[in-house]
């Protein structure tokens, strides 16, 4: 005879019950490549891996975050830039309904100044900002060669304001140099890819994780200096500063939100979530792919988890990692 079993004790057999642990998990799916991908990542890591019935969301930065505070829906964010929105984030923090689960990128968000890879392989001192203004006769100017041009943002983004301020606080323009404004965003993009095609040189603003970065093989100048961020948020990136003093841009900080509901209910799925974070370097590779391959963020998600297990293996314990390469 066979002993009879409790509703509970065949709840433990059941291949369903650690579904139950996890249950439902809503996800938000924001609308540029990096964030759609991230989200389909962990919603197959999270189905497969720790059973979890995981739906994606749509999404955006702001609603999502009034949402995740004010409904406690979804349950994820995977790609959040935090800067702009700190005190809302911070008071669903103190109000116990969020969490900074982690970084969304290992670097953060990176900016700085650029060049190509092979200018530094055949003139090392232009990695240091040192050696470009020694050498701006390497940066010519296309419509004045007389002096030597600096690529900067479109006019009206952001980073037109931080790049420039740098720019004089460097003073690039007794180097002989002067800004070039691209006109727009996938013009600034075009000139790196011009160049880099034609061998030819290229110094700007660029920041990462971008297809561009994935594509092009660039090195970040180095300013010789630390990150100053109380100058750099009180000066450099204000347009009325007046006294900008020389700083490395601090990394902008790209985090992954969580409710505390979900942090509370599915600890395990939870702790993936918390050490899930991509290398700026990996996340700009898969974008570029995706540009290329005209790729949406389900087909990329299995092109990642495909080709870099040697990456998100490290996220999840072993019997989690095996049941994600089997349902692959």
């Amino acid at each position: 005879m066979f002993a009879r079993l409790t509703p509970l004790a065949l709840l433990a057999l059941s291949p369903f019950a650690q579904a139950d642990e996890c249950g439902d998990v809503t996800i938000a799916d924001m609308n540029w490549n990096s964030a759609t991908l991230m989200a389909h990542v962990d919603q197959f890591i999270l189905q497969n891996g720790y059973d979890c019935n995981a739906e994606l969301v749509p999404g955006d930065t702001m609603p999502t975050g009034v949402s995740m505070t004010e409904k406690g829906e979804p349950d994820i964010a995977p790609e959040f830039w935090s800067n702009s929105h700190k005190d809302m984030l911070q008071k669903g923090v103190d109000e116990g309904k969020l969490r900074f689960a982690g970084k969304a990128f290992t670097e953060g968000g990176e900016e700085g100044f650029w060049v190509p890879k092979y200018m530094v392989d055949k003139h090392p001192e232009l990695a240091t900002i040192e050696g470009i203004k020694a050498n701006a006769k390497l940066f010519p100017h296309p419509e004045d060669d007389t002096k030597a041009a600096f690529m900067t943002c479109p006019s009206g983004w952001t980073c037109q304001i931080t790049a420039g301020h740098l720019f004089d606080a460097l003073d690039m323009e007794e180097s002989g140099f002067e800004l070039v404004d691209p006109g727009s965003g996938a013009a600034l993009a075009g000139s790196i890819a011009r160049a880099y095609d034609r061998g030819n040189s290229w110094l700007g603003y660029y920041w990462s994780p971008t297809p561009v970065l994935g594509r092009y093989d660039m090195v970040k100048v180095d300013f010789g200096v630390e990150a100053d961020p109380a100058h750099y948020e009180s000066c450099i990136t204000q347009e009325d500063c007046e006294n900008p003093k020389v700083t490395a841009y601090p990394p902008s900080a790209v985090n992954t939100i969580t409710t505390e509901s979900f942090a509370q209910k599915s600890p395990s799925a939870y702790e993936y979530i918390s050490k899930r974070a991509y290398a700026n370097a990996d996340m700009s590779a898969m974008m570029a792919w995706m540009e290329e391959n005209q790729a949406d963020g389900e087909i990329a998600a299995f092109e990642f988890l495909e080709s870099y297990p040697h990456v998100w293996t490290q996220w999840v314990p072993a019997d989690v990692a095996s049941k994600v390469k089997k349902a692959l």
